[in-house]
């Protein structure tokens, strides 16, 4: 046994300071880079920094802005006095020993648990593993410099990386040591950028010019947004091979539609001059909302584990309830890897986008391309699909085609009739011809320069938010629905956001085709046969039966056409059901939040689930930063908002002032 620990008792005296690394606390940076971590985010298991001091350095600018200073409070050593384990913890835990000192210092310690545990890994990088982020002592970021562990926090070793002129439009500045573990394939600085140990010679295919933009890109977004986060992969030669971003919108809105997500990879497959992987929700209006974005260098596993890790990371480890990508094995794996929770599936428009590319060389191509329409939106149950599928493929002689077979093999994936136990809140095209677009639809092509996207991706982000802003005001000063047909439509108008009334009120019409014929009961939950009447032709009506379970005790209701599911509001065949069944009101747990009109969504991030204690400074100091800043990211949209923020924030300031001369 070659390992032992010079200090494995906790903390519980004052000679624990002795073990504190003051100084120079090594990082790697750049000439002109600030040298401290703004806005550092908390610490989480799996992070890995190149040093010893690094970890401490992290660890110590987080306690500095969180308000609380840091002891070593172990260090674990082996034979050869080389270091291997580590913890560090909030300056309040343990407890100091007794003194019978005439003049004893008073007690400052609570036992504070808040920690991290650290050790050194094979990789000879220092991995995180164990953190406990709860204090049980009131922090105070005002004071966090007055603390002993601060006192030297922005004085750092600068380390400068010589760079051949001649490779400079393939480099990107290094800034900060902070790493997250890809299982061995890549490494992710966490809010900044750095380099990689991976044995790989791929690299993003940069033009004069584009490393440049990166860079300043990346600047803009850090100065215009304190909470922007960006990672940043290089390869073993110091090339740029992946990188990720999000800013704080983003990064608020998946806390509100980060129930089902979708991951655009169009510009990597269709071989697109920028290649953008971006993450899409849907947010209260039905309109698609920018989660994250990312440049990848190749279509592998390991950058797009690295880049599922880098999104996964900024949104605190939360994993969506349901991810939509295309079909691809690769994609299949790293999703599984990364988020192992998740219902994976495979987005059925970039399917049936493919369908002319694949068998358009068939012999009887319109009429294979009828029945597996037939078959893929037709299907209410399993045992339908494959009765149809079986039949087109045995009609058609189409059995042993390759990309056929693949889709049969995949159908649990993308085949509506069996994704109706996922959650998919209208990401997930199921409709006959309805078809994706891209969020940066007139902005990107497959010719666009980088640099060109990048001047233009806040011009992009402004017209979506100018859609949503519009949308919100539409839904506020009026509602789609003058004359409710039914207290249904009555009820939602007072609650819902105009979009999710107008799809609704599609059902709600059709709901008067429905009838019920006949139900059968079993203890408890009723089966009703639901007939809905529709027009096949100029002149002719069909019908079709559809299953929905109800449940009146608990007010529960299931329809097999499963459209609850895919689109977040009741079908025409409940609404039937619970018309019939006399309830007047449809049952809260089916008026989803998310759809809801009243959605006032803070853009700046918060940490904090506690209430507003106004009689405490600190509570008030972080509540009012918080909106002070929400304030500098609506005033700086324009010349006219710039205006308006500046008069608003004079006339405050009058007012305080008048407040303090009232109080002397």
């Amino acid at each position: 046994m070659d390992e032992v620990s010079l200090n494995t008792e906790p903390v519980g005296d004052d000679d624990a300071d002795d073990f504190e690394v003051v100084g120079d606390c090594a990082m790697t940076e750049y000439v002109g880079q600030t040298g401290i971590i703004q806005n550092p985010l908390p610490p989480a298991v799996g992070m890995e920094f190149e040093t010893y001091d690094d970890v401490y350095y992290f660890y110590n600018c987080y306690a500095k802005e969180q308000g609380f200073g840091v002891r070593v409070s172990n260090t674990w050593y082996r034979k050869s006095r080389e270091k291997y384990r580590g913890k560090l913890s909030c300056s309040s835990a343990g407890f100091k020993k007794k003194s019978e000192a005439n003049r004893p210092r008073p007690e400052t310690r609570t036992g504070c648990p808040a920690m991290i545990k650290f050790r050194l890994m094979e990789t000879k990088r220092w991995r995180i593993i164990e953190v406990e982020l709860e204090h049980n002592h009131l922090l105070s970021p005002r004071s966090g410099k007055f603390y002993k562990s601060h006192k030297h926090i922005g004085i750092g070793t600068k380390r400068t990386l010589q760079l051949d002129s001649a490779e400079e439009v393939q480099k990107i500045k290094l800034f900060r040591t902070l790493i997250i573990d890809t299982e061995g394939n890549g490494n992710v600085d966490v809010n900044g950028v750095f380099g990689n140990n991976v044995n790989s010679s791929n690299q993003l295919k940069l033009k004069p010019g584009d490393a440049q933009a990166v860079q300043s890109f990346f600047c803009r977004l850090q100065l215009t947004d304190p909470n922007f986060f960006n990672v940043v992969d290089l390869n073993e030669k110091g090339c740029l091979r992946n990188l990720f971003w999000t800013d704080t919108r983003s990064r608020v809105a998946y806390r509100y539609f980060g129930d089902a997500v979708l991951i655009d990879t169009t510009c990597l497959t269709e071989r697109y001059d920028v290649p953008l992987v971006s993450f899409i929700g849907v947010n209260h209006h039905g309109q698609s909302v920018l989660l994250g974005c990312g440049l990848l260098a190749s279509k592998t596993i390991e950058s797009y584990t690295w880049l599922f890790r880098a999104w996964l990371t900024c949104m605190l480890g939360r994993s969506p309830q349901t991810i939509i990508t295309d079909q691809c094995r690769i994609l299949q794996i790293a999703v599984g890897d990364v988020f192992p929770r998740a219902y994976h599936c495979f987005s059925l428009s970039c399917i049936m986008q493919k369908i002319p590319e694949k068998l358009q060389g068939l012999f009887e191509y319109e009429a294979i391309r009828v029945a597996l329409h037939r078959a893929i939106y037709h299907s209410l149950r399993p045992e339908e699909f494959e009765a149809a599928w079986e039949d087109m493929i045995q009609r058609h002689g189409i059995k042993d085609h390759g990309w056929i077979q693949t889709l049969y093999e995949d159908r649990k994936r993308w085949a509506p009739v069996y994704l109706k136990e996922a959650y998919l809140s209208g990401v997930f095209s199921f409709l006959q011809n309805e078809v994706s677009t891209s969020y940066f639809e007139g902005y990107l092509d497959k010719n666009t320069p980088l640099k060109e996207f990048l001047d233009k991706y806040d011009q992009a982000l402004r017209a979506n938010y100018q859609l949503e802003a519009l949308a919100d005001m539409d839904s506020r000063n009026s509602s789609c629905i003058q004359k409710p047909r039914c207290y249904y439509e009555f009820q939602l108008s007072k609650l819902c956001t105009n979009e999710m009334l107008r799809k609704f009120q599609t059902e709600v019409e059709a709901m008067y085709s429905c009838y019920s014929t006949k139900h059968v009961s079993a203890d408890g939950p009723i089966t009703y046969i639901v007939k809905e009447e529709f027009e096949v032709g100029s002149n002719e009506k069909d019908s079709r039966a559809f299953d929905v379970l109800y449940n009146a005790s608990d007010l529960e209701v299931l329809c097999v056409c499963g459209l609850f599911n895919f689109r977040g509001y009741l079908c025409r065949h409940i609404l039937c059901v619970l018309n019939q069944s006399g309830v007047q009101e449809i049952p809260s747990q089916y008026i989803l939040s998310r759809w809801r009109k009243d959605v006032k969504r803070s853009y700046v991030l918060d940490h904090s689930c506690s209430g507003i204690d106004i009689k405490n400074p600190v509570h008030r100091y972080d509540d009012l930063y918080k909106r002070i800043v929400q304030v500098v990211e609506e005033g700086r949209q324009s010349q006219d908002r710039y205006k308006v923020t500046l008069q608003a924030l004079d006339e405050i300031l009058n007012k305080l002032h008048l407040v303090e001369d009232h109080q002397v």
